[in-house]
């Protein structure tokens, strides 16, 4: 049975092949150790195998874990579904919010974040697949979102993220990847104040390399690192 410190290892080489054959180098490309379910031991055994950013789905489990020092040295990342009611715990706390897909939510986080005197770096959620009941906005709705962060002051939007629809054919997940990088381009070349088109985050355990390949400057593996989480 793989320890964390070998599926690392593992993934780490996964994503350092996927980077040169898009033509980049390993370190464009960011690991999030996707980490729901699992405990603060189980953290640091991936902090110490390398792993240098956590992504929590769940706000209870990152206020408990962070008051347990799970992340120490790491950055932080929410990449779950956030309600408004609980943006006080998330902004000014996460490095990036990776999930934000609402005005409500936009205007919120920087209503949060200008309280703290801080401005909270964001993603924003695009539905890629128009899959009915998912996060994230649809791609006709993105531009006016972004209008709207582009003004608000306590927020800065430093890219796009996705979570395509599960798919078991590599080509149909490239097909969706493919359409969030052109978007990704079109998105950036507009020239948004208060906008940087630096991150394109998409791509977990089953296809993160098919990501990556397709332009992926970020992925977000659980899974692969901490094996199957067991629901209860």
């Amino acid at each position: 049975m793989n320890t964390i410190l070998d599926n690392v290892k593992a993934v780490q080489d996964a994503v350092a092949q996927a980077a040169l054959r898009s033509g980049r180098q390993p370190e464009d490309v960011t690991l999030v150790a996707a980490s729901k379910m699992n405990d603060t031991p189980r953290l640091r055994e991936a902090y110490n195998a390398g792993i240098r950013v956590f992504g929590e789905n769940r706000v209870q489990e990152l206020v408990e874990k962070n008051a347990q020092g799970a992340y120490e040295g790491a950055g932080l990342h929410f990449i779950g579904h956030l309600q408004t009611n609980k943006v006080k715990f998330v902004a000014g706390v996460c490095d990036l919010i990776q999930s934000v897909d609402s005005e409500a939510l936009v205007r919120q986080i920087g209503r949060r974040a200008a309280a703290l005197g801080k401005v909270q770096d964001i993603l924003i959620e695009v539905n890629i697949g128009r899959e009915p009941g998912k996060s994230g906005v649809l791609t006709e709705e993105l531009e006016a979102l972004l209008g709207i962060a582009s003004g608000e002051p306590g927020v800065h939007v430093r890219g796009l993220m996705a979570i395509p629809p599960v798919t078991e054919n590599p080509a149909l997940s490239r097909k969706f990847f493919d359409a969030m990088h052109q978007l990704y381009v079109d998105t950036a070349a507009k020239k948004y104040d208060n906008i940087d088109m630096c991150v394109l985050s998409m791509g977990m355990s089953a296809d993160y390399a098919e990501a990556i390949c397709a332009g992926a400057t970020m992925v977000r593996v659980g899974t692969a690192i901490f094996g199957s989480r067991h629901y209860v």
